[in-house]
């Protein structure tokens, strides 16, 4: 009886040390608060992309592979020429085309694509321009070169810290507290790139291709943002 009455008793204070333990646990998360700031900047664009196509119909797939595959041969040696300006193959596909009735087949249809690259605006410019003479334009943008984005990301960073204290101070003294200590921060990038407008430049591609002049360039910038997320926990007096 006296052994059963030990294990009790021992029971009962191992259970009021776990409450005492998860009280004074809960007790170290009451004043924590979780925080964002973030900081934005407009970067300019540094890179340009050029999607060029061929495209052709011919009623024996072979002879028309073979003229895809010389007219994009001859793109991929006159960039190459050309410094400065990156070059690789993009999709490429074929398929059939049916009579009226949608029962036979009458051709063979298919579309090549080229894409280029560039930090030298004017130089791909000229470029698509000459190449427009025999390709066909399928999108131009532009985009914050990797060095270029981790450069200025790496220069904002010290900025999103001080706003977030900056954030933190704000807080503790809403609550009246007397002082924070951080308990977690996290730091993030990120960035947004708006649409080109589809309208201009689908007018812009047209006059491309009729006439081949230099294309007039209106890079754009994109928004690099980085935010610091954390969690404080506020001292009160």
């Amino acid at each position: 009886m006296r052994t059963m009455t030990r294990i009790a008793t021992a029971l009962a204070l191992t259970a009021a040390s776990l409450a005492s333990t998860g009280l004074l646990a809960a007790e170290a998360r009451y004043n924590q608060i979780a925080l964002r700031a973030e900081v934005n900047q407009e970067v300019a664009h540094d890179l340009m992309h050029v999607t060029l196509y061929t495209e052709a119909q011919h009623s024996d797939p072979a002879k028309l592979a073979a003229e895809i595959t010389t007219t994009l041969n001859k793109t991929l040696e006159q960039v190459r020429q050309v410094k400065g300006v990156a070059v690789k193959l993009g999709s490429r596909h074929s398929y059939p085309v049916y009579d009226d009735k949608g029962q036979k087949i009458t051709a063979w249809r298919e579309r090549a694509e080229v894409r280029l690259e560039s930090a030298d605006f004017a130089r791909l410019s000229a470029l698509t321009g000459e190449l427009l003479q025999s390709m066909k334009m399928a999108g131009m943008d532009f985009s914050i070169a990797s060095d270029t984005r981790k450069t200025r990301e790496d220069a904002m960073l010290k900025d999103a810290v001080n706003a977030f204290k900056a954030r933190a101070q704000l807080a503790t003294e809403a609550l009246g507290g007397k002082g924070y200590k951080l308990v977690s921060l996290s730091l993030n990038t990120g960035g947004f790139q708006p649409p080109m407008p589809m309208r201009n430049f689908e007018a812009k591609g047209m006059a491309m291709m009729d006439a081949a002049p230099t294309p007039q360039i209106e890079a754009g910038t994109s928004q690099v943002t980085v935010s610091a997320d954390g969690v404080i926990e506020v001292q009160m007096p």
